[in-house]
């Protein structure tokens, strides 16, 4: 580093100081990197475990919407069934139909039961008159 006193004369003296660097020791004193204008590095987010992720599910369930195309138990539930398939509630599906299919038909049967039952016959009005 090295001071150059500069004058200027003009009816006044006033008297400046210039310091000058080389190269090397400019680098080493002054910093040259735009640290102000470069954004903050992004926060490190560390992995959620399953077992925190449901701890967080569970803590945060009545706060899920219900309903809405993200961030939802709507959401949840679609993402899930199509990553597992709908195979199991299928099956549990047709087996329900299945059992009312039979209980339709069983009452079918009964009401007819009940119907001849209830219904007056010829041979039974014959009889009476």
């Amino acid at each position: 580093m090295v001071d150059h006193p500069i004058t200027y004369n003009s009816g006044s003296e006033l008297k400046l100081n210039k310091k000058l660097y080389n190269k090397s020791a400019y680098l080493n004193t002054i910093d040259t990197q735009f640290t102000e204008l470069v954004p903050p590095p992004p926060p490190v987010v560390e992995p959620v475990s399953v077992d925190e992720f449901f701890v967080l599910y569970n803590d945060l369930f009545y706060e899920i919407p219900k309903e809405g195309e993200v961030n939802s138990h709507q959401y949840l539930i679609k993402t899930s069934v199509e990553y597992v398939g709908s195979q199991s509630t299928s099956n549990d599906i047709q087996a329900l139909l299945n059992e009312i299919t039979t209980l339709r038909e069983e009452n079918l049967v009964l009401q007819q039961s009940i119907a001849d039952l209830t219904l007056p016959t010829n041979d039974n009005t014959n009889a009476i008159s």
